[in-house]
């Protein structure tokens, strides 16, 4: 029998999936329906994202984030083309160089101390415009919630997409956390994404109690042109699409998605504010379900054994702590108790 390991706080990803997204898994998987997304259950998820985003956005469903980012990002660009982001973007860091490989573009990257990128880090780049020997920029991509799990505002996202339009480059949105951006700013997610002028979006459904599968938005017709077939060439053409959508129903339905996002980002504030107690630096703004803090470098080893984290920056022994839907006070409490004692 296998032995049962504790909640942790590694990664959202590692939360089981929540009961409603499973139940409705389990109600598509009747009879037959017609493969790849011809189906009433795709339909109806398609129509759930349209009422929240708007109708004219087009919907499409995919396997996982790397798979969002990087065809939103092809249908963005040609190979000649760059795209802007931070140095500590997941399209950057964290997807193997699938951007480049499957794009052909250069990514353009500008550090940041909170995860955000800003209009005067997009001016850094926008020179050689014309010239055959520079890539030329074309998007802008940008994360929400960062990867610090800061937050962006509506006026911030808009002044970036508000100078992004007026020198020809468009904007890209990768929000496999935007949710909990949502949660926290208590707005509806197109206000931080459609509204303010994103052209293209990374809809996640992972991280937020979902099994598999994320969607990608296109708030740009044009964007559309050719999409279906980069999607099956890159393998990312869902034969029995409806478990996937499904997904996205469930979370559709009655704002399920807010109330794991609030729950999530309530339980990194309780985390934050135990840890904080006992003298541990925070070091990012707790605005999402991240936590960002100063331990130790010896207690680390023997904290990840009884609940496993990542390290994120380890000259700084800067770790990571995300919580999820599913976290407990009582998970918290208990790391908090072994954090003292080790401390002491």
């Amino acid at each position: 029998m296998l032995k049962k390991i504790k909640r942790g706080f590694a990664s959202d990803n590692n939360a089981g999936v929540h009961p409603l997204v499973l139940a409705e898994m389990g109600r598509v998987n009747v009879a037959h329906e017609i493969g790849y997304g011809d189906d009433r259950y795709t339909s109806q998820a398609i129509a759930k994202l349209k009422e929240e985003f708007g109708e004219d956005t087009s919907a499409y469903f995919v396997f996982n984030g790397t798979a969002a980012n990087v065809l939103c990002l092809k249908a963005m660009t040609e190979s000649y083309h760059s795209i802007i982001t931070t140095d500590t973007a997941h399209l950057h860091v964290d997807e193997c160089g699938a951007v480049e490989k499957i794009t052909g573009c250069k990514v353009l990257t500008n550090p940041s101390k909170d995860g955000k990128l800003t209009v005067d880090d997009i001016k850094t780049h926008l020179h050689g415009i014309g010239f055959e020997h520079h890539s030329q920029p074309k998007v802008v991509s940008i994360t929400q919630t960062t990867e610090l799990g800061t937050v962006y505002s509506p006026k911030e996202l808009k002044k970036i997409c508000d100078f992004a339009h007026a020198n020809d480059l468009m904007v890209h949105m990768d929000g496999a956390r935007l949710y909990n951006a949502a949660a926290n700013l208590e707005l509806p997610l197109r206000s931080i994404s459609k509204e303010v002028g994103i052209d293209a979006l990374s809809l996640g459904a992972t991280k937020i109690g979902g099994m598999y599968g994320e969607a990608v938005l296109f708030f740009q017709p044009k964007l559309t042109d050719g999409f279906k077939y980069y999607r099956k060439q890159t393998m990312q053409l869902g034969s029995k699409m409806r478990f996937i959508a499904a997904q996205f129903d469930a979370l559709f339905t009655d704002e399920l998605w807010r109330k794991n996002a609030l729950h999530a980002n309530r339980m990194a504030n309780y985390l934050a504010e135990n840890v904080e107690a006992l003298g541990v630096k925070i070091t990012q703004k707790v605005q999402s379900n991240g936590v960002f803090a100063i331990v130790p470098a010896e207690i680390v080893p023997k904290l990840q054994k009884e609940y496993f984290f990542y390290i994120w920056d380890e000259a700084k022994s800067e770790i990571r702590w995300m919580t999820s839907f599913d976290t407990q006070k009582e998970d918290i409490d208990d790391f908090v108790n072994m954090l003292s004692e080790l401390m002491r």
